[in-house]
C-alpha cells in the first residue's frame, strides 16, 4: 500500500502569500503527495483572550492579532489551491471555525484534516459531516474517550475518518513519539491509521511507516531557525526529499519479498568471493595434513572448498606441496 505523505505549511508562511507560494514550488520538487494549510479567521474562531501557546511573536500583541496576520482572503485561497493543481499536488487545509469550512468548500478540497484542538468541537465536525468529505483525526490533544466520542459521532453522521496518532509537544522526543498507538488505532476502529510528526527529524515518520502507517504528515519549514510557533519542530525542505525517498524505497521492498536463496545469477559471484583450501607452508609427500597448516584462498573452484577444512584433517599428501599451493582432493591418500 502506498503512503500517503502530506507535508504541513501552517503558519511558516508568516503571514506572506509569496513565501506560500514558495513552498508549493519548493514542495512540488519532493515527491511528496499533498501539502496542508490552515485556514485561519481570526473573527470566527478566536478573541483576545486567547493566550499564546508559545509567545514567539515580535509584531503581535495578542494571539488573536497573530490569527488575524495568517490570515488569507478567499480568493487567495483561491489562488493557493490552483497553484497546487498545477504542481500536481493535493491541496488540503485544516479549517479552524464554521466560516473556513465554507470557505475551503467554495475553494475545493477532497478531504478535511481536523486539527488536534478541534476534535472534541462537534459543531466543527457536525457542519464537516455535512459536506460528505472525508476525515483526518489528529489524536494529539485526545485521550481513548474523546477519540470514542468524535469517532462515534462521524460514524452516526456516515462520514468516513482516518486517525492519526500525534503527540503535541514542539518538538517531541522520541520517548514520547508513541508508535504503538498505530496499530492501537487499527484495532480499535478498524480505520486506517497514521502519524502526525512534530519531532523535527525524518526518523518517527519513517520508523511510523514500518509500523503501519498509512498516511504521515509533517510541519516543513525552510529553515528551522526562522520564527514561528512550529519552526523547531518541522522538517527542512532537503529533509523532506529524503523522507520521500526512504518510504517509497521501503515501500518497495516491503512488497517484494524475498526467498534466502542463491540464485543462478549469483553463481559466478560466489565462486569469486568464495576460498578454496591451500596450504601455508612447504610440505613433503607423505606427510600429514594439520589444522595448523591450512590456509584459504580465493577463488572457490581451485580444488578443495574451505567448508571442507575437517575432512582433510589427518589425511597423507601424495604429493609434495609448495606454500600457497591449492590442496586438491587428488593431491591425498
Amino acid at each position: 500500500m502506498r503512503t500517503k505523505i502530506i507535508a504541513e505549511i501552517a503558519q511558516a508562511h508568516d503571514g506572506s502569500l509569496g513565501i506560500l507560494h514558495s513552498y508549493i514550488e519548493a514542495l512540488s520538487e519532493t515527491g511528496i503527495d499533498a501539502i496542508k494549510f490552515q485556514t485561519h479567521i481570526a473573527e470566527a474562531e478566536s478573541s483576545i483572550f486567547e493566550p499564546f501557546r508559545v509567545n514567539f511573536s515580535y509584531e503581535d500583541k495578542t494571539r488573536f492579532d497573530y490569527w488575524k496576520r495568517m490570515e488569507f482572503t478567499l480568493n487567495q485561497w483561491k489562488t493557493i489551491k490552483a497553484h497546487c493543481v498545477e504542481k500536481n499536488l493535493e491541496f488540503m487545509s485544516s479549517p479552524f471555525s464554521l466560516k473556513s469550512v465554507d470557505w475551503l468548500e467554495e475553494v475545493g478540497v477532497n478531504r478535511y484534516k481536523i486539527g488536534s484542538g478541534e476534535v472534541s468541537n462537534l459543531l466543527l465536525l457536525d457542519r464537516i459531516s455535512k459536506t460528505s468529505k472525508p476525515v483526518i483525526l489528529s489524536s494529539g490533544l485526545s485521550d481513548w474517550s474523546e477519540l470514542d466520542l468524535a469517532v462515534n459521532f462521524l460514524k452516526n453522521r456516515g462520514t468516513s475518518y482516518s486517525i492519526l496518532q500525534c503527540t503535541t509537544a514542539y518538538p517531541t522526543p522520541p520517548e514520547k513519539w508513541g508508535l504503538n498507538i498505530i496499530e492501537e488505532i487499527k484495532n480499535r476502529y478498524g480505520v486506517s491509521a497514521g502519524f502526525s510528526d512534530h519531532s523535527g527529524g525524518t526518523t518517527a515518520c519513517l520508523a511510523a511507516v514500518v509500523m503501519g502507517a498509512e498516511i504521515v504528515e509533517f510541519h516543513t519549514v525552510f529553515d528551522r531557525r526562522m520564527f514561528g510557533p512550529d519552526a523547531s519542530s518541522s522538517l527542512h525542505i532537503d529533509e523532506v526529499k529524503s523522507l520521500v525517498k526512504s518510504i517509497r524505497q521501503f515501500e518497495i521492498a516491503k512488497a517484494n519479498p524475498i526467498k534466502k536463496e542463491i540464485s543462478s545469477t549469483l553463481s559466478q559471484l560466489k565462486v569469486m568471493f568464495g576460498k578454496s583450501l591451500a596450504v601455508n607452508v612447504d610440505l613433503k609427500a607423505g606427510e600429514t595434513i594439520l589444522l595448523k597448516y591450512l590456509e584459504s584462498k580465493k577463488p572457490a573452484d581451485q580444488g578443495i572448498l574451505a567448508s571442507q577444512f575437517e575432512e582433510v584433517l589427518g589425511r597423507k599428501l601424495k604429493v609434495s606441496k609448495s606454500k600457497w599451493d591449492f590442496l586438491k582432493e587428488e593431491d591425498l591418500e
